[in-house]
């Protein structure tokens, strides 16, 4: 009866190199691939923020419902502020397919 009731403990010291090695792959494998795969997501969240701010960049609409003033638009920041916001995303985007393609790679799984 004592054969069939091997404490945790006990199976846990007597497993061999392989066994060990196998353990530790999995669970370096398993955290390897959470994080890239939270990296990935977080840079497509950063691109979809930006874009989003582009995109508020043009609102030049009244101050509210009943004004007929627009609100005070600067072009030139405007420019500058377009410029910097598009080349961040493009950035982002070479991120992205990098990262996309090496998880691909390394994990042997599609995101």
């Amino acid at each position: 009866m004592e054969d069939e009731l091997k404490p945790r403990f006990i199976g846990l010291l007597q497993r061999n190199n392989d066994q060990i090695r196998e353990d530790r792959a999995q669970i370096i494998g398993a955290d390897s691939e959470l994080i890239y795969r939270r990296r990935v997501e977080d840079i497509e969240l950063k691109i979809k923020r930006m874009e989003r701010e582009r995109e508020g960049l043009i609102d030049i609409s009244p101050l509210d419902r009943n004004s007929l003033t627009f609100a005070d638009f600067q072009p030139e920041a405007f420019v500058q502020k377009d410029i910097e916001l598009s080349l961040t995303i493009r950035n982002l985007n070479i991120q992205l397919e990098v990262a996309v393609k090496r998880f691909e790679y390394l994990f042997g799984k599609t995101l």
